[in-house]
């Protein structure tokens, strides 16, 4: 579904992109093929209105199996949407009035499926390669989903909760399930800083919510303005703030404690779109330390180990799960042999789920620490994604020759994407070219894909075998030595890298 929520489709194409589908899309749904397509036909973000109709047009060129596109009148009025443009397109009222049987409508017939049954698709960050496509179960996340927001978060049918997302992450799934607890759930299409930074502290008072949710990422901004909700408003109401997305920094728990409400519990939680929930998170029954997520979650098996599968206390190592858990994929879409998925995840330590994490856990209290992840997925502000996104992008430029595309990292574990063209021959790089693939990048993905850094360079390290490499090149920037430069075809570009004046002050 393209719509609102979906940070994807907030934005329309550029001239860089006219030509060519909405690649961020197409990537995931092209390899399901899906036969229906429900989309808004425009958005309004940061108080402007933005067209969706040719994005979805882009889209639809590139799903030949399509068999129907339901547009939903949803900024203008359905005489002013030419539909002409979308092939087998139709409005949503007209869809549905054909599924109508007599005065009363269809009767829903309601029909037992086994516990794995599939439930929804999610998409990995495409870091390597295209996304893949992981089918979780509708019993597995259900009961998983459950266990998080009941026992984990003392949630009843008297709570209101809100989880600012898009519907491309997992959290607005999570968010969904909270209706099984008979939660009312509050959806708010829009920036969170416009027509305020309050505008979400201003829903809660209106609307009586008692759990908030965001971003990391949201909180120290509002620590940034200096902005004070505990002063402003009354926040009555609110019992649980939770954050995701990346680390919570110990600053901002005091920020929370401080200026927001010092009576609420603060739940940092962590997992994935791989489990479509949380390893670890929010725990009613215990307390809070500053910087640190509270408790492994029930049933999860988490521990922390070595490359010996030694288990770990108080050092970093990586994120596994020693035992099997009802919320993991039973299946990736299109890998009938499970190759994909065993790779995925089995692959490190056999018979073990390796999660892609660097973690630490904290021997006295319990808490766990992330460190970052293990592999190139970049993740700056909560936006987690794969840098072939950006390639996708980027390298339709006729002036750009390749790319690189890397995250680096202060010592609060802050992230931002740094971004690397090698140009074509006889092209220059310029800072018309800079603004034109920043705009680019924000037309086709969001305004928080667009790298912090884009610097020119004149030669990307490949391996051998021709792959290109980017946890080398973010070594090199943050100052390490990278050892194994005999698997390079071309080592001597690391060297390009060390010492980059513009990224020395983060």
């Amino acid at each position: 579904m393209l719509g609102p929520f979906q940070e994807v489709s907030h934005i329309g194409f550029g001239s860089e992109l006219e030509r060519r589908p909405d690649q961020g899309v197409l990537d995931r749904i092209s390899q399901i093929q899906p036969k229906l397509i429900f989309s808004v036909e425009a958005v309004i973000y940061n108080g402007k209105e933005h067209d969706h109709m040719e994005k979805l047009q882009n889209v639809v060129k590139g799903l030949p199996d399509l068999k129907k596109v339901i547009v939903i009148p949803y900024v203008r009025s359905k005489e002013t949407i030419d539909l002409s443009r979308i092939p087998n397109s139709v409005f949503l009222n007209d869809f549905l009035s054909t599924g109508k049987e007599g005065d009363h409508g269809p009767q829903l017939e309601f029909e037992q499926l086994p516990f794995n049954h599939p439930l929804f698709i999610m998409y990995s960050s495409g870091t390597t390669g295209a996304p893949k496509c992981m089918v979780h179960s509708a019993g597995g996340t259900l009961i998983q989903h459950l266990k998080e927001h009941i026992l984990h978060g003392n949630m009843s049918s008297n709570d209101v909760i809100i989880y600012y997302s898009t519907t491309g992450w997992m959290m607005w799934n999570w968010l969904v399930s909270a209706l099984a607890t008979g939660a009312s759930i509050v959806l708010y299409d829009g920036s969170p800083l416009v027509p305020s930074p309050n505008v979400l502290w201003d829903l809660v008072d209106k609307l009586g919510i008692t759990i908030l949710g965001t971003g990391a990422k949201w909180l120290a901004v509002l620590e940034e303005k200096n902005l004070k909700p505990g002063e402003t408003h009354s926040l009555q109401t609110l019992h649980t703030i939770l954050s995701t997305g990346s680390p919570l920094k110990p600053l901002t728990y005091d920020y929370v404690y401080k200026h927001i409400k010092n009576t609420v519990l603060l739940g940092s939680i962590t997992g994935g779109t791989d489990i479509i929930s949380c390893f670890m998170g929010q725990n009613f029954t215990i307390p809070v330390y500053r910087g640190e997520i509270q408790a492994r979650n029930l049933g999860m098996g988490v521990e922390v180990w070595n490359d010996e599968r030694k288990v770990l206390w108080g050092e970093s190592g990586e994120l596994v799960c020693t035992i099997p858990v009802p919320c993991q994929p039973t299946h990736f879409w299109n890998d009938e042999s499970g190759i994909k998925y065993h790779k995925a995840y089995f692959a490190k330590f056999p018979g073990v789920w390796a999660h892609g994490d660097y973690a630490k856990i904290n021997p006295k209290t319990g808490g766990i620490v992330m460190l970052g992840r293990s592999d190139g997925t970049l993740n700056p502000n909560g936006v987690r994604f794969g840098s072939s996104e950006i390639y996708h992008i980027v390298e339709a430029f006729e002036e750009v020759m390749d790319s690189l595309c890397v995250p680096q990292y202060n010592k609060d574990r802050e992230e931002r994407v740094i971004l690397f063209l090698k140009m074509a021959n006889n092209q220059v790089f310029t800072a018309d070219l800079v603004k034109r693939i920043r705009y680019a990048i924000r037309v086709a993905l969001s305004a928080r894909h667009v790298p912090a850094f884009i610097l020119e360079t004149k030669d990307i390290p490949y391996t051998i075998s021709g792959k290109k490499v980017e946890v080398a090149v973010k070594q090199v920037i943050a100052g390490k030595d990278v050892k194994q430069r005999s698997a390079f075809s071309n080592p001597d570009s690391l060297d390009l890298y060390k010492n980059i004046p513009e990224l020395q002050n983060f």
